[in-house]
């Protein structure tokens, strides 16, 4: 005991000082200072038993010897803590869930389909087809790939000309072929002088888990007989889609259709407002990464981050590294303790829709805005507040609002026949085709 006396005070000096540097690095390095108020607690934390050990220096020996045991039990019981969870979360229902889910899956489509359900991984089919196929890739979302990332630039596709695999929501995985610029269409349509539609959006738009020509910009296509441009990719917000807009719209682009999807569209603007590239958007209505002649940077950038995308997948060491890392930073803890409040930030997406608005009118394009409803609205009980704030925000600004909820799903018996085997996902290739042929409708 002597010994752990001894060293107590400058052990306790150091592991304090590594945890204030640790924060800073979190803080200052990874997320650049766009997350200070979160890490402001783990600051007066860190800084506070930084100052404690300080003081421990001039406590006799009994008095380090109550503070060691107490740090000692408070210590044991946080991990025992952050076993309990870490246990939880690998052997709790939902794991259950989704296993008795893909077997359900499974069953009906191979029934309905009389073929084999698609059991892969995206990993798995990737480097299946890569033997078969160099020009495969898998799709590169701007969001998760680079945000607060501070690349040299803020791609806002994915890689060209190449076949990108997808999702599987359905019993198999889309693959598509992407254009000139990375998106989902056939790449003859922007040659088309006249462009009936522009979509923006996030996966829904994107096609998700679903082939051409199935997705909404195919179905648009064979309705109106007119060339349709789709830039909408996954997890794209509304800053994430101004930004599109304001790099991909061009003269000819008739009908811009904003394609809103209700369960998280408003959350991922909180994270997107915090990436100073995308900030300026918001900031400068003259900013432009010129992203139509930056094709090439675009493709050399994405395909690096597949690649150390793939390695990482292939890296189970690494992976068992990271679940002993987080588990050593209590992390399940931590997030239990102190959950991320995300602001929902209405005043900002206004202005976004009031600059998308004001591009489309420049452009002399007339502006749409679709309104997607979730899975959840169907099988619990719906918070409508934000429903109904945005509903207020498009009266006031005027902009034409095709709600797919009233419009189609609340008319239906079963809404949920709009998804994939009526669980959580995507809309199935029904779902979607609804959707396209509401927009050609109220748009005509």
């Amino acid at each position: 005991m002597r010994f752990f006396l001894k060293i107590f005070s400058p052990v306790f000096l150091i592991l304090s000082l590594c945890l204030l540097t640790y924060t800073f690095y979190k803080s200052q390095i990874i997320w650049n200072n766009t997350k200070i108020d979160f890490y402001l607690d783990y600051y007066l934390i860190s800084i506070s038993l930084v100052t404690f050990s300080i003081i421990t220096f001039f406590f006799n020996n009994k008095l380090k010897e109550y503070v060691l045991i107490f740090l000692f039990s408070i210590t044991v019981a946080i991990y025992i803590h952050e076993g309990f969870l870490t246990f939880r979360e690998f052997s709790n229902s939902n794991q259950k869930k989704r296993i008795e889910d893909l077997e359900v899956k499974k069953k009906i489509y191979e029934k309905e389909e009389n073929k084999k359900y698609d059991v892969r991984t995206k990993k798995e089919i990737y480097e299946d087809l890569i033997q078969q196929n160099k020009n495969i890739k898998l799709a590169i979302s701007p969001r998760v790939s680079y945000l607060n990332k501070n690349y040299s630039l803020f791609p806002l596709s994915g890689i060209s000309h190449s076949e990108t695999i997808h999702q599987n929501e359905n019993g198999y995985y889309s693959i598509y072929m992407s254009d000139r610029f990375g998106f989902n269409n056939p790449d003859k349509e922007w040659e088309s002088k006249d462009i009936e539609y522009l979509l923006v959006g996030d996966s829904f738009t994107h096609g998700n888990a679903v082939n051409r020509p199935f997705d909404i910009a195919s179905v648009l296509r064979s309705l109106s007989n007119k060339s349709v441009i789709n830039i909408g990719y996954d997890y794209n917000g509304p800053l994430l889609q101004y930004a599109s807009v304001r790099e991909y719209l061009r003269p000819g682009m008739k009908k811009i259709i904003w394609i809103y999807f209700e369960g998280n569209d408003l959350r991922e603007l909180y994270f997107e407002l915090k990436d100073r590239t995308l900030k300026n958007y918001f900031d400068d209505p003259k900013f432009s990464q010129k992203l139509t002649l930056r094709q090439n940077e675009i493709n050399n950038l994405a395909n690096t981050v597949l690649d150390e995308e793939i390695k990482k997948q292939n890296k189970t060491k690494k992976i068992k590294f990271n679940n002993f890392k987080n588990f050593l930073l209590i992390s399940k803890t931590r997030a239990h303790l102190k959950p991320e409040k995300l602001t929902i930030h209405l005043t900002e997406f206004k202005k976004i829709i009031k600059l998308t608005k004001n591009l489309a009118l420049e452009n002399n394009s007339k502006l749409y805005f679709v309104y997607l409803p979730d899975y959840y609205r169907y099988t619990t009980m719906y918070d409508n507040t934000h429903y109904l704030d945005i509903k207020n925000i498009l009266k006031e600004l005027k902009i034409p609002l095709i709600d797919i909820h009233n419009e189609v799903f609340k008319k239906e018996k079963d809404p949920l026949n709009n998804f994939p085997f009526r669980m959580l996902g995507h809309y199935n290739i029904k779902g979607y085709n609804k959707v396209a042929r509401t927009i050609y409708k109220l748009t005509n």
